[in-house]
């Protein structure tokens, strides 16, 4: 019964990432909505200090087929970090609208660290510009 429950809580938490994936992605991207610059900057880790990253920010807030009202959907997360049983890098395509809007496809730079046993964690490192709806990152 012990073991079970061990088992049990580590696995919860091993797939709780997937949330806080989406979540941290999700709150970037409402950022880039609003047009909320600084808001992307705190949640892009290190990109104050990359020239090419701050650029890609500002291009995206200038953007104004990425400024909307309304609340951001997530259509569709596809990480290739997804169920990494340690750390990992790569790009997720995150496929999100407005409703009533046409959906946008961006490709965010992800990092996770950490393993299966200690859990793992997620850094959101870019957000690129909108590619065509049926692109890949």
């Amino acid at each position: 019964m012990l073991a079970f429950l061990l088992i049990s809580g580590l696995l919860a938490r091993f797939l709780s990432v997937e949330n806080a994936e989406r979540d941290a992605e999700e709150a970037l991207i409402e950022a880039q909505v609003r047009g909320d610059a600084s808001g992307m900057l705190d949640r892009l880790s290190g990109c104050r200090s990359r020239p090419a990253c701050v650029a890609a920010v500002r291009a995206n807030v200038a953007n104004p087929r990425l400024r909307r009202s309304g609340a951001v959907k997530i259509l569709q997360l596809s990480s290739s970090t997804a169920y990494s049983l340690t750390g990992a890098s790569g790009e997720t395509r995150l496929a999100w609208t407005v409703i009533g809007k046409l959906p946008v496809v961006q490709c965010v730079g992800v990092r996770r660290t950490g393993n299966f046993f200690t859990g793992v964690s997620v850094t959101l490192l870019s957000l690129g510009a909108p590619i065509p709806n049926e692109g890949d990152c």
